[in-house]
Parts: C-alpha cells; sequence; structure tokens
C-alpha cells in the first residue's frame, strides 16, 4: 500500500487543524535556522583546520637530511 498525493493532502490538512498555522510555520522557522547554523558551524571548521593543517612543521624524510647533510 503507498501513499498517494491524497492521502498526503489529507495529512497536511488534518495536522494543520490541530496544531495551527502559527505553530507550524513557527516549527519550520526554527528548523531553517537550526540547519542555517549547522551550515555556518561546518563552513568555520573547513578553513580553521585547513589553516591549521598547512601551518603544521612538515617532518623532514631521511633521503632529505641524508642529501642537505653530505
Amino acid at each position: 500500500m503507498s501513499i498517494g498525493p491524497f492521502q498526503i493532502l489529507v495529512i497536511a490538512l488534518v495536522v494543520l487543524v490541530l496544531f495551527g498555522r502559527g505553530r507550524i510555520s513557527g516549527l519550520l522557522g526554527d528548523v531553517g535556522k537550526g540547519v542555517k547554523n549547522f551550515r555556518e558551524g561546518l563552513a568555520e571548521d573547513d578553513p580553521v583546520s585547513v589553516v591549521a593543517h598547512a601551518e603544521s612543521p612538515q617532518p623532514e624524510r631521511a633521503a632529505d637530511a641524508d642529501s642537505a647533510a653530505g
């Protein structure tokens, strides 16, 4: 048994009647803010980790150290 467009419309109507338009729009607004904050948090983490990795000292390889010493 699959849910068709008519059943989705009936479910949406029942939810709208039970919770009201104000509560649903407020809830969706809160979800949107949460997604926005999550994306901003991910965007803040990326440059920091890239910069920290680029600034970390690279260990010398044994072959490079031998050629520089010799």
